[in-house]
């Protein structure tokens, strides 16, 4: 039987971050959390560390999908908030960006992990940008850490 398991130290891997600006306030802790495990967890420098900021979630798709193209980066991750309101509009901007990372994924073999928080109110978002529900931003980047790891495995095997 052949396994492939990956750790999370990747030193020499380039990260970029791609946040949404629309609900700053949250989105800068999934940040914050992300760069923490990004630097402890995986080991990575600074320098190797990228953040692009975005008008929206809504927007996330197209950044992620030019850095990808670049080929500088191991791993994308995106953050952003989506509360829904009281019209479609939440459906809309979930849908669109979760599907638009996951094509871009897909097709460019590159990591992008999914960091973006989909939720019904405010509190609930508060709570999983690093109050009661952990910070899904750390979460995110511990994803795109083993990612690389995964593929490195996967094609030294």
């Amino acid at each position: 039987m052949n396994l492939i398991e990956a750790t999370i130290v990747a030193p020499d891997a380039h990260i970029a971050l791609v946040v949404a600006r629309f609900n700053h306030f949250i989105n800068k802790c999934l940040l914050s959390g992300a760069i923490d495990t990004l630097k402890r967890m995986g080991h990575i420098q600074d320098e190797h560390i990228t953040v692009v900021w975005v008008p929206g979630a809504y927007e996330l798709p197209l950044i992620v999908k030019v850095l990808a193209k670049t080929k500088k980066y191991d791993a994308i991750i995106a953050l952003g908030t989506v509360i829904q309101g009281d019209t479609p509009h939440f459906e809309f901007v979930a849908s669109a960006t979760s599907s638009g990372l996951m094509n871009i994924m897909t097709h460019t073999d590159i990591p992008v992990s999914f960091g973006i928080l989909t939720t019904q109110n405010i509190e609930q978002a508060i709570e999983r940008a690093g109050t009661k529900k952990g910070n899904k931003g750390a979460e995110a980047a511990l994803t795109a850490l083993e990612m690389i790891n995964i593929l490195k495995n996967i094609t030294v095997s």
